[in-house]
């Protein structure tokens, strides 16, 4: 029987439970299903709950009074209940799948038949929370045990059900550090090219959740053992083999480089560092040219900016996110100057929004280099003296102070507040009073 002790009487489960016992009053066959019976056998708070019953759609809206038609074609119910979302689903087979996503029918039936059309045995557990018995029809315990992922039945027809499969093979693989079986990974090599039929925000919804923090670097690995990387990553699968000076990189390629940044997130990494990681080094194979037997990658900076938009966009990542992974690796070679930098340079890099990434991003391009944080502790101790001067935080004036001294708003304007910026960075004006005693004198 499955061991359910360490989840919490939260009100996301209790609700799951409050819905089985209404359906189950009301005549019907109800089960837990899928990713929160897997979860809670292998000892983790479920996130949410799904439920499957031999009720049909009709019935279940009958039944609960906040309910959203979802899927309702396909026997699928959104029910609202004491503030959570549970998507309730009629026991179905399902018919041919034409678009490679959906099906083109589907058909009521029991509940083993429904458990047979999942995708991945560990994801086809049947629990009844009211009996406490668990349902297993698939093999999905021992998949479990044994930590592997596996289809439920023939791997060809799972994957050509809905190509997204390929993909989340891979990051249930990741995710929960499970293997894959042999024969499932076999076609999902075989058949990885299929993977360009998805549409782009799908592709991105599992590729954030192949790289979180903890295991990013096997991601990777496994993406290109899978020979899904240069399906849905291509500029990235060009870095396998890109020769690097082994003086500034004793680590190897491109490809080894990014893996081992990955390797080093820190566990609270957000998507903008992790994407940044991704994409910081990726026009290295455009840019690549030899001088007398020398390496160079001059302006894969400024290359790798414009490639990294463009790949972000290609996935349809939110506007702002693709702006900062921009920003990040267009600047990510500034850092290595800064001991050069004067004090109000590195002033003005420490006011970007994007520079808490971009000394993040520092810090794991030299430990997979170099190894040496000489720079990077150098720039966080320079860092720390800025934060205590709260003097500098604030600019000294503002347009409308400018333009009270008579100064027309336009471009001018601009040109002269940064100026001003400048050099209360630089440590020329210290005060308001200073500023506009400079800037009377500038405009005469």
């Amino acid at each position: 029987m499955p061991d359910t002790s360490n989840i919490p009487s939260d009100s996301l489960k209790a609700g799951a439970l409050g819905l089985a016992r209404r359906l189950a009053k009301a005549g019907f066959q109800v089960f837990w299903v899928g990713g929160c019976v897997r979860d809670a056998r292998l000892g983790q708070a479920p996130t949410d709950y799904d439920i499957a019953t031999d009720a049909t759609p009709d019935e279940i809206e009958h039944l609960f009074r906040k309910t959203i038609p979802v899927g309702k074609q396909f026997g699928v119910i959104m029910v609202l209940e004491a503030g959570h979302e549970y998507q309730v689903a009629t026991f179905r087979a399902e018919g041919d799948y034409a678009d490679g996503r959906r099906p083109g029918s589907v058909r009521f039936t029991d509940a083993r038949e429904d458990a047979l059309r999942r995708d991945f045995t560990i994801n086809g557990l049947f629990y009844d929370p009211l009996a406490d018995e668990l349902h297993d029809w698939v093999g999905g315990q021992a998949d479990l045990e044994a930590r592997r992922i596996r289809t439920i039945g023939d791997p060809a027809e799972r994957f050509g059900e809905d190509r997204l499969r390929l993909l989340r093979a891979v990051r249930f693989a990741v995710q929960l550090g499970f293997e894959i079986e042999p024969a499932t990974f076999a076609v999902v090599q075989q058949h990885a090219a299929a993977i360009r039929e998805v549409s782009a925000e799908r592709i991105r919804d599992e590729l954030l959740k192949l790289f979180r923090p903890l295991h990013a670097a096997r991601g990777l690995d496994l993406l290109h053992e899978s020979r899904l990387l240069p399906e849905v990553l291509p500029e990235l699968a060009a870095t396998i083999g890109c020769e690097q000076p082994p003086e500034y990189h004793p680590e190897g390629d491109v490809f080894t480089h990014i893996r081992l940044m990955l390797s080093h997130l820190p566990a609270d990494a957000g998507t903008t560092l992790i994407w940044s990681v991704l994409m910081h080094d990726i026009a290295k194979p455009a840019t690549l040219s030899r001088d007398g037997g020398r390496i160079r990658f001059l302006g894969h900076e400024k290359v790798g900016a414009t490639m990294a938009l463009e790949i972000m966009n290609r996935l349809r990542f939110p506007k702002a996110e693709s702006a900062a992974v921009k920003t990040s690796v267009r600047h990510h070679m500034q850092l290595k100057d800064a001991q050069q930098m004067r004090p109000a340079t590195l002033r003005k890099l420490f006011l970007r929004p994007t520079f808490p990434v971009e000394l993040a991003l520092h810090r794991l391009d030299s430990l997979a280099s170099s190894g040496k944080l000489d720079n990077f502790e150098f720039l966080e101790a320079k860092l720390g003296e800025f934060q205590d001067q709260p003097e500098l935080q604030k600019p000294l004036v503002d347009g409308g102070d400018l333009i009270a001294l008579g100064q027309v708003p336009g471009a001018e304007l601009g040109r002269l507040l940064s100026d001003i910026r400048d050099r209360q960075l630089a440590g020329e004006l210290t005060t308001r009073e200073k500023a506009l005693a400079w800037a009377r004198e500038v405009l005469g």
